[in-house]
């Protein structure tokens, strides 16, 4: 069967590779498939340019154009024009095969897009202090959020306070629950869910456990883990400040460390003693007990963190979460 040429009689419409798109400009259809390859569709499924034409709302000569440009452009015919109709050549059936395959594609982009665009999909990347983690407003709302937006993936990063702030603001995290790091960037907004008590860590039977009251005077000679000065530079003057108020000028730091948990594990190891936030109650070892100190009156703020100019559907659904969790 011969291929016949385009029927060029209508001259008010143009070759697709000639017609303007959405934008105005001239483009080819290989910028627009979808239209041309569900042109395609229904012309193998009805088995008639001119009824694909009516069902497709179009003029049957326009249709017919369409196909011409399109097997111009392939190559080689994809149709065979019979007697009464038109049926796929053997071309035609691959070439349709694929094209149906791209449509579901798009198809399946457009409903993907449609759900990020409504924060129901997409990766959520959130970094955690380990001080943190187990604390019950933070687990709250991952376990809601979670059961409301089955469809996002949380990538979540143990990172301690000041990495997380360097990280939100080069885009490496989208939220962060982190202490307060004082003074905040312009850029980085925050939110304050709670404000921890500092409590002394000790080991299981040391003899500050047999105390009725501990003052921080009673402190002086004994062995501390505290923490780098660069996690939180503020924090760590207020402590110091804190602690010489109350009649411990110079504790007797013997262990720097960073992680609440290697702190824990030194002080079950009897290395020393050392400050944590009361929420550590939820993640203690049997080995190590936590006391209050009477004139010990330091808090740490802790806040979920994000940048400013991040609008995305997904961070504003979480922070609601967060903001409706019970404290």
């Amino acid at each position: 069967m011969t291929h016949k040429p385009a029927d060029r009689s209508d001259k008010g419409t143009p070759p697709v590779s000639a017609r303007a798109g959405a934008g105005g400009d001239g483009v080819s259809w290989r910028l627009q498939p979808p239209t041309i390859f569900s042109y395609l569709d229904a012309v193998a499924h009805h088995g008639s340019i001119r009824k694909a034409a009516e069902a497709l709302h179009i003029a049957s000569s326009a249709l017919n154009r369409r196909v011409l440009d399109l097997e111009a452009e392939v190559g080689s015919p994809l149709f065979e024009r019979l007697p009464r109709g038109v049926r796929l050549s053997d071309a035609g059936k691959v070439f349709l095969s694929d094209a149906r395959r791209i449509l579901q594609d798009v198809d399946d982009a457009k409903r993907r897009a449609e759900r990020i665009a409504l924060g129901q999909a997409g990766t959520l990347r959130i970094g955690i202090a380990t001080a943190i983690s187990w604390h019950g407003l933070v687990v709250n709302a991952f376990r809601e959020f979670r059961r409301r937006q089955p469809g996002v993936e949380l990538v979540l990063h143990h990172m301690v306070s000041v990495h997380q702030v360097e990280a939100v603001l080069s885009d490496r995290l989208d939220l962060g629950f982190a202490a307060a790091v004082t003074p905040w960037n312009r850029e980085l907004a925050h939110r304050q869910f709670a404000l921890d008590r500092m409590v002394l860590a000790v080991p299981k039977g040391h003899p500050l456990t047999k105390r009725e009251r501990i003052r921080l005077r009673d402190l002086r000679s004994t062995p501390f883990i505290w923490f780098h000065r660069w996690v939180n530079p503020a924090f760590y003057d207020q402590m110091m400040e804190a602690c010489a108020r109350g009649g411990l000028s110079a504790p007797h730091v013997v262990q720097e460390a960073t992680e609440r948990d290697t702190v824990l594990g030194l002080v079950q190891c009897q290395i020393g003693i050392a400050w944590l936030t009361e929420s550590t109650r939820w993640h203690c070892p049997r080995g190590v007990v936590l006391l209050p100190v009477v004139d010990m009156n330091v808090r740490l703020p802790f806040n979920v963190i994000w940048k400013k100019d991040n609008a995305s559907p997904l961070v504003q659904k979480f922070l609601a979460q967060v903001q409706a969790s019970p404290r």
